[in-house]
């Protein structure tokens, strides 16, 4: 367990206690979300934010991304993750990936019961070649589209990635978002 510091604030690294508070403040963070979509908020405050966690988590350490969500992949992704591997694409799509289950007719990286098929221990067997979503994640600092709309992923990663977790009550303080208020 580590806790640090941002903007003079713990930065909380648990696992079990980022799960634990994500899923508790689920209605919280679904308000925030309608919040942040009907305003306009300047988004380099938030990048720079994000920013900060994501410099102290490190996010091989944790893995839990690949343990937990799972992994879209594109044909861009395919071709490459094909070529590097020095096997075809469609030998690749009937090696590693699968339909997902969250999201019909989506393509996504087969899974174990350990997480992603390329996890080993917390480490990416593909790190160099890792699909664009891998790259990007958790979609705080680089992403399609803004910010405030990348906010509707947030509620579910909240709950399994500490720099999500950190970075969306950062937000909160930051837009003065009433915490702990129904409706």
């Amino acid at each position: 367990i580590w806790i640090g510091k941002c903007y003079g604030k713990a930065v909380i690294t648990d696992l079990v206690r980022i799960q634990q508070l994500g899923e508790k403040k689920l209605g919280e963070n679904e308000r925030f979300r309608r919040h942040m979509k009907t305003h306009d908020f300047p988004e380099r405050r938030f990048r720079r934010v994000a920013e900060e966690i994501e410099e102290k988590i490190d996010c091989r350490a944790c893995a839990n991304c690949c343990k937990v969500a799972e992994t879209d992949i594109t044909e861009r992704d395919v071709l490459r993750l094909a070529k590097s591997m020095r096997i075809k694409p469609r030998e690749f799509i009937e090696c590693y990936t699968t339909m997902s289950v969250q999201e019909e007719g989506e393509t996504i990286l087969r899974r174990t019961e350990h997480g992603c098929i390329f996890l080993d221990g917390n480490d990416c067997t593909i790190y160099d070649e890792r699909p664009d979503t891998c790259r990007d994640f958790p979609h705080l600092v680089r992403g399609k589209g803004s910010i405030q709309s990348r906010m509707w992923q947030m509620i579910d990663r909240a709950t399994y990635c500490p720099i999500v977790y950190n970075a969306l009550e950062e937000y909160k303080d930051i837009v003065g978002f009433k915490r702990g208020i129904k409706g």
